[in-house]
């Protein structure tokens, strides 16, 4: 049975998601309002910008049903903005930004600098053979983990793929290349982890 993976499509690349996810065999559902969280084996919250993301979550009434879903268990896939959202603190933020508190992490919104200098680097990701080709976009940068993260993949000292029971996050954006590794380890992190139910 295809998992069905919502990714929320307020603003950002969900698109490039829904094609990353498709491919690999997932059913999926552009998540806009509350209601569209019903039913889901897993969540993709996209790259994009993170305080127009913040703003769009909390008009569109997802902030408290993304919380309560988070907090029953839906596994979850952060990319770029998506690992600002799932934090538990942003040290950057506007005062008016909201965050899910999903995973124990500390984050600096575009810390490795502006549009200007996104840069493209090959990772070596835990659970995958062969690098990975990143692509890092006005990305964010863990300064804090919780004892219970787990880190995938670094560049430099900094962790840039965490994963917290049955949620990841990363700084860079897979969805951005024709390499669908780590969409797969997401999908297969999930099955594994948990029973897909409807």
């Amino acid at each position: 049975m295809a998992p069905r993976i919502g990714i929320l499509a307020l603003q950002g690349a969900f698109a490039a998601h829904r094609e990353a996810l498709s491919e690999l065999g997932a059913e999926c559902r552009l998540v806009r309002l509350p209601e569209h969280l019903s039913g889901l084996d897993g969540l993709v919250i996209p790259g994009g910008e993170s305080t127009t993301m913040s703003n769009l979550v909390q008009s569109s009434g997802l902030t408290d049903p993304l919380r309560t879903a988070l907090d029953e268990g839906l596994p979850v896939f952060g990319t770029c903005a998506g690992m600002i959202l799932l934090a538990s603190r942003i040290e950057d933020g506007r005062d008016d930004q909201i965050h899910l508190d999903a995973m124990s992490l500390s984050v600096r919104r575009n810390a490795y600098g502006r549009q200007v200098d996104s840069f493209e680097t090959d990772l070596d990701i835990d659970g995958l053979d062969g690098e990975f080709h990143a692509v890092f976009i006005r990305a964010p940068l863990v300064t804090s983990m919780g004892p219970e993260v787990r880190v995938l993949a670094t560049h430099g000292d900094h962790a840039v793929l965490v994963a917290e029971g049955n949620r990841m996050a990363c700084s860079f954006h897979p969805e951005l290349t024709a390499d669908r590794r780590v969409h797969r380890l997401f999908l297969d992190h999930l099955s594994a982890s948990i029973p897909l139910t409807r």
